[in-house]
């Protein structure tokens, strides 16, 4: 008995499969205007007659990309006896959008059609007539191809993804070798426990490495920009006061060192986003740099004309370098930005020194003491920061004292200025001085692993 129900119950479930209707193919079909017939056109009966689901033909080529994305087909077929140029710009536009198996019946068999055909998302090209016996066999030969071609595009893509990955693991291994004297097994080696501990892809580490190095170069080169644009008036200055400073050999070196940064930046920044900002650099340094090529140096007075196209130069630069750290997206460059504002600060800090000891008088005077009010207590309130922030190593403690002795002698110097000219070379010679401990800073952060690393 319990075998009689077994074969009961078998002989049922192979009456049901049997019974179940398989699911049909779909087809979306595009006549091109060959419909003119009473009733069904031959294909789409064809079609129906071969168990394929015709979703209608698409009446209009134009939207024939629509009606795919709507549908949804399993193929797409195509019937032009002559198809030119809208034909195959349609398919590749399907091939683009709404990939699917393409199959274009046709009486045209020339070669360089045939041959845009396989270029042009069409998986089948049939010539002259395809008869009732072959539409499923077609069809299923269209899929199989468009299988086959996804297979390989999806092969190529994780081909290309593997390749990119291991250009970007070897370029953030040079940064990390450039920037903290590692060997190369030494910076794989980092890279790898990063990727352990984030639990990313060594290509994303690597990736997020050479997006900070690209930023971080990008902050500290407009940070340049703004110090080098009150430097070359507090070096014209000094060259006034009788400086022994061998000024006109670092107003050259600063001229030059604008005109690096300004191309280096054009070169690595994108121009839909930073170039409007970087074209306003370039445009206010053209106009200072005229200045200060005149015949004969300026003066007193040319001086001050100077001195307001080069705070125009530091509003611009400053803007610029506020959108780097804000795009780069990443915390330690807001602290590579400070460390790099320490540079314009004392040199702003220096000039309006300088323009004080002129003996200016009325508004021009309280400008320059309110200059220097406001560069001293920026300055003094990022060195609090600098100090206190957990990103201060022994070594990079010892340079901010190190600044913070120049900039205490900068300040002493000040109340000496106009009365002896030993003031004045002691503030020049301090100036520099802070101005190179906050370089060698700004390029210690600049490829701290911190920074790196993130």
């Amino acid at each position: 008995m319990v075998r009689e129900l077994r074969h009961g119950l078998a002989g049922n479930l192979v009456s049901l499969l049997k019974n179940t209707p398989r699911p049909m193919i779909s087809a979306l079909v595009d006549l091109n205007g060959l419909n003119e017939t009473k009733g069904l056109h031959p294909l789409l009966a064809d079609l129906e007659a071969a168990g394929v689901r015709v979703l209608g033909p698409s009446a209009d080529r134009s939207k024939l990309v629509q009606d795919v994305v709507r549908h949804a087909p399993d193929v797409v077929i195509c019937l032009d006896p002559l198809p030119g140029d809208g034909l195959f710009k349609t398919t590749q536009a399907i091939a683009d959008t709404a990939a699917c198996p393409v199959i274009v019946f046709t009486n045209d068999a020339g070669v360089e059609h045939i041959t845009r055909a396989a270029e042009s998302g069409i998986h089948a090209y049939v010539v002259n007539g395809y008869g009732l016996n072959r539409l499923r066999p077609l069809i299923h030969m269209a899929q199989a191809r468009f299988k086959r071609e996804r297979t390989l595009q999806a092969q190529l893509a994780d081909l290309t993804s593997r390749f990119e990955e291991r250009k970007m693991v070897d370029r953030a291994k040079g940064i990390l070798m450039h920037a903290r004297q590692l060997s190369d097994g030494d910076a794989f080696q980092i890279l790898r426990t990063a990727s352990m501990h984030s639990n990313q892809r060594l290509g994303q580490v690597s990736q997020h490495i050479i997006h900070s190095a690209r930023f971080a170069d990008a902050v500290n080169r407009a940070g340049q920009l703004r110090m080098l644009s009150q430097r070359l008036i507090k070096l014209q200055l000094l060259h006034l006061a009788g400086a022994s400073l061998q000024v006109q050999t670092l107003l050259a070196d600063s001229v030059q060192r604008i005109d690096a940064n300004i191309t280096g930046l054009d070169k690595s920044l994108s121009k839909p986003s930073f170039g409007d900002l970087l074209g306003a650099v370039a445009k206010g340094w053209g106009e200072l740099k005229a200045g200060l090529e005149a015949k004969g140096g300026p003066d007193a007075r040319q001086l001050m004309a100077l001195d307001s196209l080069a705070e125009r130069l530091l509003s611009d630069a400053e803007r610029l370098t506020n959108d780097l750290e804000h795009a780069g997206a990443a915390p330690p460059l807001h602290v590579l930005n400070v460390v790099a504002r320490q540079r314009m600060l004392s040199q702003r800090y220096a000039k309006f020194a300088l323009l004080s000891a002129m003996g200016a008088g009325g508004g021009v005077a309280a400008r320059n003491k309110a200059g220097m009010l406001e560069a001293r207590a920026a300055f003094d309130q990022a060195l609090n920061y600098l100090n206190d922030i957990p990103l201060t190593s022994t070594g990079i403690r010892a340079s901010l004292a190190s600044g913070s002795a120049h900039w205490k002698t900068m300040l002493e110097a000040t109340a000496g200025l106009g009365q002896s000219g030993a003031a004045v070379e002691q503030l020049a010679a301090a100036s520099e001085g802070v101005l190179e401990v906050f370089e060698l800073l700004t390029a210690d952060y600049e490829r701290s692993m911190q920074m790196l690393m993130g």
